[in-house]
């Protein structure tokens, strides 16, 4: 039985019927539909799990690995899915950001050669979700392994890429993140600075505070040192 895009539109959205089963959805769906539908059956599957994986699964064999396949597989939090999306990141020549963003809550899982390769891809929005993902990944990461990782990212001239960084790394309260820090307050932007400042302030560690001591004898007068000064204030326990 063929349906129309209304007909399709109108079982999706309508709150009367029971949500669609993974048959239904992968005998619909068609790469002669629209983007917007084909997007919406495919969410549907990703809610489903383990069925909408299998259905998932079928339909990326049948019409390729189609961006709203792998958004859905994302979704659906299999591991057999994370390993097809692995396989497919893997097997690229260039990182697909549409992958990278359906791996998100998988981020712990990726062997680090693999988040070495994403994070030193040139692109904005490649960096910013292999950031992502390292933010899952960080725990497990020793400082040394999380700065080698991230020495191309501090060294980025867009300020989101290293502010996002920063955030990652303020998690940890070694002497070579904050010494990491220290050189970022000194050498980086104004706005890659002043969150290096309030990552130091909040490790509140006696070897962030004494950054923070040294910081405030060496910069010249300015939003840092002022930003370095209210962060000292704050150090109560150091007080």
């Amino acid at each position: 039985m063929s349906f129309s895009e209304s007909d399709l539109w109108e079982h999706l959205n309508d709150p009367r019927d029971k949500q669609p089963n993974a048959k239904w959805l992968g005998e619909v769906y068609s790469l002669a539909l629209t983007k917007e539908l084909r997007e919406a059956i495919a969410a549907q599957l990703g809610l489903l799990a383990q069925e909408g994986w299998s259905t998932l699964k079928s339909l990326s064999k049948k019409f390729g690995s189609q961006p709203e396949l792998i958004h859905a597989a994302g979704m659906c939090h299999q591991k057999e899915a994370r390993d097809w999306l692995l396989k497919l990141l893997e097997e690229q020549q260039e990182v697909n950001i549409v992958v990278l963003k359906a791996l998100a809550c998988w981020g712990a899982s990726i062997p680090n050669n693999l988040l070495s390769k994403i994070l030193n891809q040139p692109a904005l929005d490649i960096r910013l979700a292999g950031l992502e993902l390292l933010s899952f990944k960080a725990h497990q990461l020793s400082d040394n392994d999380l700065l080698k990782l991230t020495k191309t990212l501090l060294d980025d001239f867009r300020d989101p890429i290293v502010i996002n960084t920063i955030k990652i790394l303020q998690r940890r309260d070694g002497v070579a993140i904050c010494h990491v820090l220290h050189s970022i307050v000194q050498e980086g932007s104004e706005a890659t600075a002043q969150s290096a400042i309030m990552a130091l302030g909040s490790i509140g560690t006696m070897i962030s505070h004494g950054k923070l001591i040294k910081l405030g004898q060496q910069l010249p007068p300015g939003k840092r040192l002022n930003l370095v000064n209210k962060q000292l204030q704050h150090q109560y326990r150091f007080l």
